[in-house]
């Protein structure tokens, strides 16, 4: 019941932060909008703001409800004006400790290199500097002294003044009092500027498609998000649309956090009820807390990379085998063994080699290469014609060495 743990998220503190991240793996895992928790997951990365963390004890799960969910299908204009007015981006890039006459340049930096035009956008450190200059007197502040209820605000005692440049962007930034409308200006030429473009459409290619998606595909999205005024939705279709989409079959390999969620998706996991449920969701998250892929959870502000080579440690890779047994073998509190289920019980006189077909086919939607399916006869150790029954206690086992095989671990 994942309207009964929002209910429960608390306004502000630690266990605030914590109900969040969980309840972003609880999505992944149960929620119908597969689709929806994916893009949401790219933005999360693309505007990070590390949850749990010191600095956003009092705000991060509003952020990732409010900012991240709220526009992960809307514009991303709107997504990152919104970033640029939340508490939480604002004190975890430092630009609420930003004024006039100590410029931050925190966020004005990872606003052009990270969230918008890219490092290859063609800014320099003037640009930089502008642009936390322009951001300047952004900040928060809690109703009537309640440290624990900030909000964004804007003070125009805190905002530097004078011309200003980013890019083609200028403005005389005259007048303090309307500096934060020069800086929604500036969002809105960021967020439109072909640059960003190219970040925002490569970002989706690469969760989508390859760890190298080519210039041409980037490219082609790139044009309909600007044509479409920088709304997500109509790139995602375009994308679905490519050749290239529909041949990167294999092309990508799973982090641990995708490959856990996977597993138990595959697997069907048979949850009774809301509280095993939540069980089994922290079960998971601290799993995936000690790999380093804990939703919501990376530290630095670039987001957690998303190309093979930053997840295929052999560390890594016993970690998540061990992780496919503790799922099949129901270690996990609140997860039960698949064993207790009908899906991989050996039927009535059926075969070994059924019987894997069967779980094969369950679990990955077709069945094994002649050589991975002796592979899996042989552990078994028993002929392929002989009756299931026989061992039918390997079966977590089993399924466990199918989640383990690159039919699994590649999307």
């Amino acid at each position: 019941d994942i309207g009964t743990v929002v209910a429960s998220i608390k306004r502000y503190g630690w266990t605030a932060q914590y109900d969040t991240a969980r309840l972003v793996l609880g999505r992944q895992i149960f929620s119908s909008r597969q689709l929806f928790e994916v893009v949401v997951d790219v933005f999360a990365n693309h505007l990070n703001v590390t949850t749990p963390s010191e600095n956003v004890w009092a705000s991060g799960p509003d952020y990732h409800h409010q900012v991240i969910r709220r526009h992960a299908f809307g514009r991303f204009e709107d997504m990152l004006q919104a970033a640029m007015r939340h508490p939480s981006m604002l004190t975890y890039l430092s630009n609420n400790q930003s004024n006039r006459t100590h410029v931050n340049e925190n966020l004005g930096r990872e606003l052009l290199e990270l969230h918008t035009v890219g490092i290859d956008g063609g800014y320099t450190e003037a640009d930089v500097l502008a642009a936390a200059k322009i951001l300047s007197g952004r900040g928060i502040t809690s109703k009537e002294g309640d440290p624990n209820d900030q909000r964004y605000s804007y003070d125009a005692r805190r905002h530097w003044t004078g011309a200003v440049k980013v890019l083609a962007f200028t403005d005389a930034n005259a007048d303090a009092a309307k500096g934060e409308a020069v800086g929604d200006r500036l969002c809105t030429y960021l967020a439109k500027h072909p640059k960003t473009a190219q970040t925002v459409a490569r970002k989706l290619a690469v969760r989508f498609v390859s760890d190298a998606p080519s210039a041409e595909l980037v490219s082609s999205l790139a044009e309909v998000y600007l044509a479409n005024d920088t709304a997500i939705v109509p790139v995602l279709r375009a994308l679905f649309r490519t050749e290239e989409f529909w041949s990167s079959v294999g092309a990508k390999t799973r982090r641990p956090a995708e490959d856990m969620v996977a597993s138990a998706r595959a697997l069907d996991m048979p949850i009774p009820d809301a509280a095993q449920a939540r069980k089994g969701v922290d079960s998971l998250y601290w799993r995936l807390w000690g790999v380093n892929n804990h939703p919501l959870g990376w530290g630095p502000p670039n987001g957690y990379p998303d190309v093979t080579a930053a997840w295929l440690s052999a560390g890594q890779l016993l970690e998540r085998f061990t992780t496919h047994r503790a799922l099949t073998g129901g270690w996990f509190a609140g997860m039960k063994s698949t064993i207790a289920t009908d899906v991989f019980k050996p039927l009535a006189d059926e075969t070994v080699g059924a019987w894997i077909d069967r779980v094969c086919t369950f679990l990955t939607a077709g069945t094994m290469p002649a050589t991975v399916r002796a592979t899996l006869v042989a552990f078994l150790e028993v002929p392929e014609d002989s009756q299931a029954s026989r061992v039918a206690w390997k079966a977590p086992h089993l399924a466990a060495l199918v989640l383990d095989s690159i039919y699994c671990q590649a999307r």
